[in-house]
């Protein structure tokens, strides 16, 4: 009979080969070349599973931690999935374009850098999108601010912050809802506990641009981007106090404690009967609108740009990001390479500050290694999640974490497709508007005080956190 050769015990040194070889494919690969980090991922998953064929393990055992890493986390898979389809939903029933209209209407010329973030605030808490609210509205913002006389450095960090702000705290985004498959925490769990670190910032930040914004006065302004994309929502969508009641549903439904997925197609199927009765849609186009996103057809670049969204397939790259992360990290665990380095983490942060300075540490190291959001909370969450667990901390720490601390600050990386992006679009350099967008960097040392004391440091209190509780 053939003995089974025996697992061996990894090295320190051993086990970070995986994380130099991921380091190296994504900074490089990503980085540099720009090739999909999935194909990376899945190669430094390879690499790895080559390292455990030497440590002794078979195949069946590693296939076995991928399951097992992508099982922990399907309770969140399936919420993104949904939250896609609610998205879709609120977009054709007009909801989400109603509050868009009424956000725009609270401009004060007075207060430009102040109301600008507000409303990019609004909009993109609406709509989960940043990138759509600062290719949309910040363009339009970057016109006003030129009639002004504002510096163009100073609006588009007031563009940036609102945005990033409303996208890390909306339920409709894609780094909401996966810093939470990361860590292996609940969506509404995360963003309430991230109100308690995110708030203060957006707070300062506001503050900032409320005494820099005096200076300019209430000289008048050419609000004419503005008067057409609320115009344009007007024309294409009755407004009607009634759309409100996908919203007041779902929040009423998870402040309740209530499961969350079927809170989500509950406001989903409501949303769905107002988008007949107000928008006379047909029953194609909300299903449709629900499984690949709504496609407007305003006439209006801009405002098909900032609707364009939701929709079940809409959340399937990063679902295949987060895949290829667990294939990574499942591997990882089997093979005993995670356990000597968390070992050697547990050593370093034996205390909670020590953990939380740690995982601020990695999630920008790998933001800045590869500038890619999805990656910057993928890694960390999954290498640090049992040292939580370990802790006794809750897992919507990390993930709190996780997501402040490496997707937020994408977009102050020159280098990455954030930093690319507004740069481009609001025709400032990525180092010019970086000291204006303080809400990205304010969360930080927000998170680090919190670390340093304990205050917010919520327990572990319950086995299965993904699903809703306190």
């Amino acid at each position: 009979m053939k003995l089974k050769r025996p697992h061996l015990k990894p090295s320190f040194p051993v086990a970070l080969i995986p994380l130099a070889v991921i380091g190296l494919l994504l900074g490089i690969g990503y980085g540099v070349y720009r090739i999909h980090p999935q194909i990376l991922l899945v190669a430094a998953a390879f690499i790895t599973a080559i390292l455990g064929l030497f440590l002794g393990l078979t195949w069946k055992d590693m296939e076995k931690g991928i399951l097992d890493s992508i099982h922990r986390a399907m309770p969140a898979i399936l919420i993104m999935l949904s939250v896609g389809i609610l998205i879709g939903s609120w977009i054709v029933c007009g909801t989400i374009p109603m509050v868009i209209y009424y956000g725009l209407k609270i401009i004060s010329p007075q207060y430009f850098l102040v109301a600008s973030c507000l409303v990019c605030s609004l909009s993109s808490l609406a709509t989960g999108t940043s990138w759509g609210t600062i290719g949309t509205l910040g363009v339009a913002f970057m016109g006003i601010a030129q009639g002004l006389g504002i510096p163009p450095a100073q609006a588009a960090g007031a563009v940036i912050s609102g945005a990033y702000f409303g996208d890390k705290m909306s339920p409709f985004s894609d780094v909401a809802n996966l810093a939470p498959v990361a860590a292996g925490s609940n969506l509404f769990d995360h963003i309430r506990h991230m109100l308690w670190s995110a708030t203060p910032a957006w707070i300062l930040s506001l503050s900032v641009y409320f005494v820099i914004g005096l200076r300019y006065g209430d000289a008048p302004v050419d609000a004419e981007p503005v008067r057409i994309m609320t115009s344009t929502l007007h024309q294409n969508f009755r407004f009607n106090v009634w759309l409100l009641v996908p919203i007041v549903l779902v929040f009423y439904l998870a402040l309740t404690k209530r499961p969350t997925i079927p809170s989500i197609l509950i406001s989903s199927a409501v949303a769905g009967v107002l988008a007949g009765i107000f928008q006379k849609a047909a029953v194609v186009s909300i299903a449709q609108a629900m499984n690949s996103g709504f496609v407007p057809d305003t006439g209006i670049e801009n405002v098909d740009r900032l609707l364009s969204r939701g929709g079940l397939t809409s959340m399937l790259d990063a679902l295949m990001i987060a895949f290829a992360a667990f294939c990574f990290g499942g591997i990882m665990q089997r093979t005993g390479l995670l356990a000597v380095l968390l070992n050697r983490i547990k050593r370093l942060a034996d205390r909670v500050w020590k953990l939380v300075f740690t995982t601020i540490a990695a999630s920008l190291g790998t933001a800045l290694i590869t500038g890619n959001p999805y990656l910057a909370m993928l890694i960390p969450g999954e290498l640090l999640a049992p040292a939580y667990r370990k802790a006794g901390l809750a897992a919507k720490n990390l993930s709190r974490l996780v997501e402040e601390c490496g997707a937020i600050h994408i977009p102050l990386i020159p280098w990455s497709m954030g930093g690319v992006f507004c740069a481009g679009v609001l025709g400032v350099s990525t180092l010019a508007y970086l000291p204006w967008a303080v809400m990205n960097y304010a969360a930080v040392a927000v998170l680090a005080l919190y670390g340093a004391t304990g205050f917010t440091m919520a327990p572990r209190i319950r086995e299965d956190e993904t699903q809703i509780g306190s």
